[in-house]
């Protein structure tokens, strides 16, 4: 019987050895530069993220910028305002209720103030006041007038009333709403709670009073 030698199985060679070395060294270099790209794109994230808030600072920096300059302009419009009361509202006011009956001398005040007595703070303010020996007319100015304008001035003229009380006043307190632009929503209120509405005609102003109104007197 015959025994066949079988070749021994060759081991690691010098030259497996050197290919592996070569994949291994490949793959190295494979993930050495996936790490450099994704460093890259993090940096590259984090100077837009940088970017983002140096212009989400600067947008704040110009809002607040924008907001100043605003309380600015409503500054130049308070004032603006003052000068439609004196100048559009004022002049023709006493010479128009007047015409209804009041016979009012001139105008008692402009912009009065009433304080509580018990700690001196304002709690209601008149752009105009008309008194004579019977009446008093408390007149509020706006612009353009709004409905909540018309609840504010029939709480201002209850205060009035509440003022002039105490003081042994007893004349009777009416009130008017003016405006630049009169809303005809506004204006329906102000009649319905018993406002004389004064409105704009070109250079003057006039007192609507349509038939069958009743000013409320307080």
């Amino acid at each position: 019987m015959t025994t066949q030698t079988r070749e021994p199985e060759m081991g690691l060679t010098f030259e497996k050895v050197w290919a592996m070395f070569q994949e291994s060294d490949l793959r190295m270099q494979k993930l050495s530069e996936e790490a450099d790209r994704r460093m890259q794109e993090t940096d590259r994230r984090m100077q837009e993220t940088d970017r983002r808030m140096q212009e989400t600072d600067r947008m704040i920096k110009e809002n607040a910028r924008q907001l100043k300059e605003t309380d600015r302009q409503i500054g130049k419009l308070g004032n603006r305002f003052g000068e439609l009361t004196e100048h559009l509202v004022a002049p023709n006011i006493v010479q128009k209720f007047n015409a209804l009956g009041f016979h009012f001398d001139d105008i008692s005040g402009l912009r009065q103030v009433i304080h509580d007595e018990s700690n001196g703070q304002k709690i209601a303010e008149f752009d105009i006041l008309l008194e004579n020996g019977e009446s008093i007319v408390g007149v509020e100015v706006k612009s353009k007038p709004s409905y909540s304008d018309v609840e504010d001035h029939l709480q201002r003229l209850r205060i009035l009333r509440l003022s002039r009380d105490k003081k042994g006043d007893k004349r009777r307190i009416l009130g008017a709403l003016a405006g630049a632009v009169m809303p005809s929503n506004v204006k329906a209120a102000a009649l319905k709670a018993g406002l004389y509405v004064i409105t704009q005609t070109g250079d003057t102003v006039k007192i609507d009073v349509p038939e069958g109104f009743i000013p409320k007197a307080w």
